[in-house]
């Protein structure tokens, strides 16, 4: 419990995600057996959290100020988010959903101010190699997660208050394309001109892509509700709506290869052994994204061909959540036995 990872909600995320395309790619069974499991360890992990929060207070509060593990407590807006669209897409419990998307709100608010306002005071810091991760574009996919649910529980919202919601949303997304923008230019930067070895290259590295991914599937949201929900705003600017989105999508797929080859250099040409982390999940997570921001934008912009990209890529991040699941597992049991070895 001290050590709790901060980003552990991303297994809440990956296996969401997942659920959620697994429904809309009309897979059987899954999206409600992996639904059903993604409550359960929603709920864990909160009273997990309360319960560092109650009695390992300076080891929570150290992490979140922290440049490396601070980050990774917007898993915590994100995860809201993304169960809250789970509810939608698996079992249309809109008023859940919309209770969610308040709390994602208002987590989203407390954590953005608090982090990086922190960290921006803080007084000893890292140097740029030590201090920036692809776990820091979480805030990105933490954004966009508030978009994407403000955008599907819009059936359960009152006429008069569409038009603001709307114009949150379209704002919300802008400004996590921007921020984007800022953090991809410092990690960028810090692979290119700073030694990178093999330990460097940690699975939230994915968030390259996946961040691009979340952006993708709120737009083609935002695209959706210009063209059919009367919003004369998003209507008006739709041309910059497509633009930006593909644009998102291509940035996201360029990251796809690379990151593949990366990989490729870290365990096998570095053989650097591959064991469970609780950030793989931060892995699993752009894969499931990419699946169903694919398979949107297909549907959004009438591009059929990019189905069967959703359909390759189900099918890798069912894989790699199944992979990712037996090896907590495995952890978790063995775990278990060296304290009882101990004991």
């Amino acid at each position: 419990m001290r050590n709790l990872p901060s980003s552990y909600f991303a297994l809440v995320m990956a296996t969401g995600v997942i659920a959620i395309a697994g429904r809309e790619l009309g897979l059987p069974l899954l999206p409600d057996a992996l639904g059903a499991l993604n409550v359960v360890a929603y709920a864990l992990l909160w009273a997990l959290t309360v319960a560092r929060l109650a009695r390992h207070r300076r080891a929570l509060l150290a992490d979140l100020f922290d440049h490396v593990n601070g980050p990774g407590f917007f898993t915590v807006v994100a995860a809201t988010g993304v169960l809250g669209s789970q509810f939608v897409a698996l079992w249309a419990a809109y008023w859940v959903a919309s209770a969610l998307w308040v709390l994602t709100l208002a987590l989203w608010t407390l954590l953005t101010f608090t982090v990086f306002a922190g960290l921006t005071i803080k007084e000893s810091k890292p140097d740029l190699a030590g201090g920036i991760t692809g776990g820091w574009l979480l805030a990105v996919v933490a954004t966009q997660s508030v978009v994407v649910l403000a955008l599907e529980i819009v059936p359960a919202v009152e006429g008069s208050l569409l038009p603001p919601l709307w114009f949150l949303a379209l704002s919300m997304w802008l400004w996590g394309g921007m921020l984007y923008v800022w953090l991809m230019a410092l990690i960028f930067y810090r692979h290119v001109f700073y030694a990178f070895s093999p330990a460097d290259l940690t699975p939230p590295y994915w968030i390259n892509m996946g961040a691009m991914a979340i952006s993708t599937l709120a737009g083609t949201l935002l695209i959706v509700h210009g063209e059919t929900a009367g919003s004369s705003l998003l209507a008006a600017i739709e041309p910059l709506l497509k633009g930006v989105t593909i644009l998102f999508w291509a940035t996201g797929t360029w990251w796809i290869p690379m990151l593949v080859v990366l990989g490729v250099w870290r365990h096998l040409v570095k053989r650097f052994p591959l064991r469970y982390d609780a950030a793989y999940w931060g892995m699993v997570f752009p894969l499931g994204m990419y699946t169903l921001c694919s398979h949107h934008l297909a549907r959004a912009l009438e591009l059929g061909f990019l189905e069967g990209v959703s359909r390759v890529f189900v099918v890798a991040a069912v894989a790699a959540w199944a992979a990712t699941f037996l090896g907590l597992v495995r952890s978790l049991v063995t775990g278990a036995g060296r304290e009882g070895a101990v004991a």
